[in-house]
């Protein structure tokens, strides 16, 4: 039996560090779309737009969860993207996987794009995860994480590959667009796996522009989905499994990987 998964992707703009105004955007969005999905997929820090403005932080169980949490089981699907949370005294830019029963999970991104000064504000995460989502096993990273294969290598756990899907949430800019391009294709073949980018589009508070290009890349660097840059726009794709394991038997790359460790 084929292992199939499908994948919604919400390619929208955000309103400036307004969490009420985004969530209502968000609310709409998802209302609107009209067939089954298992994974729905939401920009870098939905709610707020690429800000350091940590005042604006919300807390794990602040407005944005119980909304995420209330949509989720609405569509009985897994929704995610990521937010500005302060923890402990700490400011994270977390990824959010909000599961339809309520339970969830969280990775904060690894790496801080110093040249927003995004490294001065938040603090980094130190580990990976991965979540096993109706037979996929599903690495999500966030934006700036695009840029460092190692972190994102997969590996070999007990005979199997340590994920099927690369997810990336951004708010990456229309003047790098064709690195995001580039490197979500490397991604997806280095990897053999399925690879997913979500990114904004519009303008954010500092007058930078986002031309979106998300996409579902497949494990040859073949792009899966249509979505038309510059606009807010709504895409559901199936991926299979099935499909990609018989790959990886034909095409065993990672017999011939190096092997490594990371230090943090």
């Amino acid at each position: 039996m084929e292992q199939l998964l499908k994948i919604t992707l919400i390619q929208t703009h955000l309103i400036w560090e307004n969490v009420d105004v985004n969530i209502s955007h968000f609310d709409k969005l998802i209302d609107a779309i009209s067939e089954s999905s298992d994974v729905i997929i939401l920009p870098e820090m939905f709610s707020t737009g690429f800000s350091m403005n940590i005042s604006i932080a919300e807390i794990m169980g602040g407005k944005s969860m119980k909304w995420l949490s209330r949509k989720a089981a609405e569509k009985n699907a897994a929704i995610c993207g990521s937010l500005m949370i302060e923890e402990n005294g700490k400011f994270y830019n977390r990824f959010i996987w909000m599961n339809p029963d309520g339970t969830s999970q969280t990775y904060n991104k690894r790496h801080c794009f110093r040249m927003a000064n995004e490294h001065n504000y938040f603090t980094p995460g130190d580990e990976k995860i991965i979540i096993d989502y109706k037979g996929f096993k599903i690495c999500p990273m966030v934006c700036y994480d695009l840029r460092f294969p190692v972190w994102s290598r997969n590996k070999i756990v007990d005979n199997e590959y340590a994920y099927d899907i690369l997810l990336y949430v951004a708010n990456w800019p229309e003047r790098r667009e064709f690195a995001w391009q580039q490197l979500l294709i490397a991604r997806a073949i280095e990897n053999l796996s399925f690879v997913v980018g979500v990114n904004r589009v519009g303008k954010d508070g500092f007058d930078i522009d986002y031309s979106g290009q998300s996409a579902i890349i497949n494990m040859l660097g073949q792009k899966l989905t249509s979505l038309q840059s510059h606009k807010t726009a709504i895409e559901t794709i199936t991926i299979n499994k099935t499909e990609l394991q018989k790959y990886r038997e034909q095409f065993p790359a990672h017999l011939d990987a190096d092997a490594f460790e990371i230090v943090l």
